[in-house]
């Protein structure tokens, strides 16, 4: 197993007298799809947010690339090429998709038009169809707003987004919560689309068979800590629940 992309190591976090995290640990490779399971209130949001550097942990080891990290903020992660895709997708509805791929960042015209701050909302629109192309995002109309697109297409460039800047890890949060088949499948291809271009990905899901279907590996959470780890091959519907609801409570128990 090579050195992990991005690694918590013990990582512990409370919000007041509530111990969200009690030493949780979990680990990527890149060109990895890891899901993340656990039932309501295991940590998950909690970590992933810690390793995003939206929180700050108690105590604990965060790792990137082999080495020691503090993530201050997400502008401290996103600078090591970490990405997160939140639920609420975090789009722009009265911009077009262009405009949220490259929202806070922009491309300026050239020359003097540039230095006044004037947008190249043209070259913005080429980069971004040719993101959307490489990706197999489907965009029907590019230059209409996201406030009028499917859900299966704001997902598509909420993910485009991320990819576009994550350069290491995309964490993607329950990314077909309310689509169709087709969508759901859209976006599952397009997962495994991100994993090809060498990008870890952490998959956050509650849907079972779509995790078995993506994932390399499955890291499972309970009560703020890893209690299980499967890879795909070994990895089974009632083993995965069974360590979401505590029937296995030890790490070791899934490597026998």
């Amino acid at each position: 197993m090579s050195e992990p992309i991005l690694e918590a190591r013990g990582i512990v976090k409370s919000f007041g007298r509530v111990r969200a995290l009690r030493g949780a640990s979990f680990t990527v490779e890149a060109g990895e799809v890891v899901a993340l399971v656990g039932d309501n209130g295991a940590g998950k949001s909690t970590l992933v947010k810690t390793l995003a550097g939206v929180h700050q942990p108690d105590a604990g080891e965060i790792r990137f690339a082999g080495e020691t990290v503090t993530l201050e903020s997400p502008v401290a992660a996103r600078q090591l090429g970490i990405e997160v895709v939140y639920q609420d997708l975090a789009l722009a509805a009265e911009l077009d998709p262009a405009g949220n791929l490259y929202l806070g960042q922009e491309i300026l015209r050239s020359g003097v038009l540039g230095r006044l701050g004037f947008i190249d909302k043209p070259e913005m629109r080429r980069r971004a169809d040719a993101s959307f192309a490489d990706l197999g995002v489907r965009i029907q109309d590019t230059g209409s707003p996201v406030a009028t697109m499917s859900g299966g297409q704001r997902q598509g460039i909420a993910v485009c987004r991320a990819v576009t800047w994550a350069s290491k890890v995309v964490f993607m949060d329950e990314p077909t919560a309310a689509l169709g088949v087709v969508q759901t499948r859209n976006v599952l291809d397009l997962i495994k689309r991100v994993r090809d271009r060498g990008i870890a990905v952490v998959l956050i899901s509650h849907n079972m068979p779509e995790v078995l279907e993506v994932a390399d590996r499955i890291e499972v959470l309970r009560l703020g800590e890893r209690v299980a780890r499967f890879t795909r091959d070994q990895a089974t519907l009632e083993q995965i629940i069974g360590a979401m609801t505590g029937a296995i409570r030890h790490e070791e128990e899934t490597a026998r």
